[in-house]
């Protein structure tokens, strides 16, 4: 019988502090290591090394388990594969060819993809809120959205553990359950000291953070140096991030991972109606890797995709697809950003992006004709992301150029609106076909008229707080953040893809643990309810294997 997580943390509650050695070379050392052969029989492969699956393979490797995390992209080196330079980093993306539509398509690629070992999360702002406990239930309390089948008390104590090691530092914090962070607030600088200033001449609360960036040294992590990098990838190591938390943790206890690796199917036994292993490529090369238990860790256009291209005589629409939930209810944040200029210097980049934060209109009020809210944060594009903004104003030419001259007089505020699940925003298999022969991402996305009122009064209230705190002129550009949803976890196969313990329904022994599984969306970034998520999950399936 295995021992579970949970007796684990029992006997020695200090195994659980994230080891902090910055040996990055015996990582990627052991990381090209073979601990396992092809057609060995692990207890898991995971497929996608982001915040679910990288978070979950940690816990396993340390319950014991033999772990496989297969991931499409490279295994990082920060220092020699990340570069100072904005349009250098593009290589964290995951640029692969998709399809957009809809009423209101969403750009792929950038800001709401990852690839690599680490996912999304090493380009990620860092940026680490709780969800609140309202967002899991929503229908149920506002009318619209829908109800997971679990509450916030089932995350809390996941949340404090991934707060712990990541770390999170920031202020107390006022909104949803209140709470404290284990690290104090980070110093403010130019673009929060404009957003405060704003806030509270209209009577706006705002908190300094929470990021998951230590405020100081953090074993040999050093301290941030404040040069606003973020989200090009963290060269200092200062952010946390799977790449250099849990990672190398899981590594340390055993797992393995196979970066480059392209999973092209899930395995599935019709007779026995149970997975099996997967099927990748490796360097043009296909193998095979078998498993007593398979987690998809993708996120929310790569689970819905692999799941589909994982059809079989008995499940001829996809894994999970049985009742056309698969794909389903794709969110995506709307993020709109204003800008203001002022006339001292703001240098709005010398932070990390998130600097400081609101959630006052997280929640749904009723005197307004929408239900659900948004966040507030400081954010700071570098300038060619600045230039972007400019130019959706139509401004070029000289006039582009005075604007980038004038760069470092500007500070900018963005929003994360939460924008409702739909039915009809999804992920579906397209007709084009990737390097590898097989079916790209089609994912429609349309906006309804809820999404469209949050999005314009977010709008508003930062111009309102940038005109507050002296702001000459203001300018303001629409685009979307966070991708979540696809593999809603739900009580009944009918309404989602899996259950609250992250099994695909209909399929034994088939797990999603990533942001596809989230009926909800929250104005949160996501990053902090993954790995909340897959630590729970971890327990779950520890607890399931000790009693079977």
């Amino acid at each position: 019988m295995r021992e579970t997580a949970t007796t684990l943390r029992s006997r020695n509650e200090s195994a659980w502090l994230i080891p902090n050695d910055g040996s990055r070379a015996n990582h990627r050392l052991r990381a090209d290591m073979r601990r396992y052969r092809p057609q060995d029989e692990v207890d898991v492969v995971i497929v996608g090394a982001g915040a679910g699956g990288a978070t979950l393979g940690q816990r396993l490797a340390r319950a014991g388990w033999s772990v496989v995390i297969l991931d499409a992209g490279p295994f990082w080196d920060p220092d020699t594969d990340w570069v100072s330079d904005e349009r250098g980093s593009h290589g964290l993306y995951w640029t692969d060819p998709r399809q957009i539509g809809g009423a209101n398509p969403v750009p792929l690629g950038s800001n709401n993809s990852g690839r690599g070992v680490g996912g999304s999360m090493v380009h990620y702002a860092g940026y680490t809120p709780r969800f609140h406990p309202s967002d899991f239930h929503t229908s149920s309390a506002d009318g619209v959205g829908a109800d997971w089948p679990i509450e916030y008390a089932h995350l809390r104590p996941y949340y404090a553990q991934i707060e712990a090691e990541l770390p999170v530092a920031g202020q107390d914090w006022p909104w949803g359950e209140p709470h404290r962070y284990p690290h104090s607030p980070h110093p403010v600088s130019g673009n929060g000291l404009v957003a405060l200033r704003g806030a509270e001449a209209l009577g706006i609360d705002m908190r300094v953070g929470p990021v998951a960036i230590p405020n100081g040294r953090f074993g040999n992590r050093p301290h941030c140096i404040y040069r606003g990098f973020c989200l090009q990838g963290c060269k200092v190591n200062a952010k946390a991030s799977p790449l250099i938390t849990h990672i190398p943790d899981a590594l340390a206890h055993g797992a393995e991972i196979r970066a480059d690796s392209h999973v092209t199917r899930v395995l599935v036994d019709d007779d026995a109606g149970r997975a099996t292993g997967v099927e990748y490529l490796r360097s043009g090369v296909a193998y095979r890797q078998r498993a007593r238990s398979v987690v998809v860790a993708g996120y929310s256009i790569e689970t819905p995709r692999l799941l589909l291209l994982s059809a079989t005589d008995r499940y001829r629409d996809g894994l999970g697809n049985d009742h056309d939930q698969l794909g389903r209810h794709l969110m995506v944040q709307g993020a709109p950003q204003v800008a203001g200029r002022f006339d001292d210097e703001v240098r709005m980049y010398k932070s990390p992006p998130p600097e400081v934060s609101s959630e006052q209109f997280y929640e749904t009020d009723t005197t307004k004709a929408y239900r659900r809210g948004y966040s507030i944060q400081t954010v700071s594009p570098l300038p060619i992301t600045w230039a972007e903004h400019v130019g959706a104003q139509g401004h070029w030419g000289e006039t582009l150029r005075e604007y980038m001259r004038d760069y470092i007089h500007w500070a900018t505020l963005g929003a994360l609106c939460e924008l409702l699940p739909l039915p009809g925003n999804r992920v579906t298999l397209a007709d084009e076909a990737d390097r590898h022969c097989l079916p790209v991402a089609h994912f429609t996305y349309s906006q309804c008229d809820n999404d469209k009122r949050i999005i314009a009064a977010a709008r508003d209230v930062m111009s309102d707080i940038l005109r507050a705190a002296g702001a000459q002129e203001v300018i303001a550009i629409e685009r979307y953040a966070h991708l979540v949803g696809g593999a809603r976890m739900a009580l009944r196969p009918e309404d989602g893809v899996i259950d609250a313990h992250h099994r695909v329904f209909g399929v034994d022994r088939l797990y999603v643990v990533d942001g596809s599984v989230m009926p909800t969306q929250g104005a949160a970034n996501p990053a902090l309810t993954i790995m909340a998520l897959a630590a729970r999950a971890a327990d779950l399936m520890t607890r399931h294997a000790s009693r079977s």
